[in-house]
């Protein structure tokens, strides 16, 4: 009898330890659920349109801007953001849209370009290239206009105090915080969002935010404080 009862208290003892391991892993399998139900939302990651840097160079005739961007394709304003591809953009305003125009720019490692088109509603030469120049300082550009050759070095308007888009993104959220809310659901934003630097003798940022039923709203933001300076909805 004792025997018997040795051997019961032992097979209890294993069966509570098998009942508290089973226990322990169901709370560790629901607490990684749970967990990962909860990730924080980046909301960086929904950019579908960014534009992180601006070059500018001109003379009393010619006036020369190149843009670091990195844009969704197909390129659709519908709340959903897709795969972005990174390029470089490359705007010439010249006396006239009658000449042949061809471009060639380096970025201090290698050199790129070809002729440029023209858009004859914007009135301005235009070429674009698969090329990350976020980081570049100066691009030195060599421009042929007809019979006229042109030499610019074409700066960057970042400063050490400009903001980056993600410090601009994370403001806007905090001071929008009811409006980034009622976009995020346990799956994530359910929108899109563009961030553009833009130059007007200082440095902004435009920041628009889509829903998927066609709503934006649209800020402007000093680009060293991150104050919102106007915003609309539409």
């Amino acid at each position: 009898m004792k025997a018997f009862y040795i051997k019961s208290n032992v097979f209890l003892l294993r069966i509570k330890r098998c009942f508290t391991a089973v226990l322990l892993l169901v709370f560790a399998l629901f607490s990684g659920f749970f967990s990962a139900c909860t990730t924080e939302t980046v909301y960086f990651d929904y950019v579908s349109e960014l534009r992180n840097n601006i070059f500018i160079a001109k003379n009393e005739t010619f006036s020369l801007r190149i843009y670091s961007v990195c844009k969704e394709s197909p390129y659709q304003a519908d709340g959903i953001p897709r795969e972005c591809v990174t390029r470089t953009e490359v705007y010439l305003l010249a006396p006239s849209g009658d000449k042949i125009c061809n471009l060639s720019f380096s970025d201090g490692k290698q050199s790129y370009g070809g002729e440029m088109s023209y858009d004859s509603v914007k009135a301005e030469y235009y070429y674009s290239c698969t090329l990350d120049i976020s980081a570049c300082k100066t691009l030195s550009c060599h421009v042929e206009y007809g019979d006229e050759v042109l030499d610019f070095t074409a700066h960057s308007v970042l400063t050490e105090t400009t903001l980056s888009p993600q410090a601009v993104l994370e403001t806007l959220r905090t001071a929008e915080a009811e409006l980034f809310a009622s976009m995020t659901d346990k799956y994530g934003f359910t929108g899109e969002i563009y961030l553009r630097l833009i130059y007007e003798d200082a440095p902004f940022y435009y920041v628009g935010v889509i829903s998927r039923n066609g709503e934006i709203y649209a800020f402007l933001m000093n680009a060293e404080t991150g104050k919102i300076l106007a915003k609309r909805q539409s």
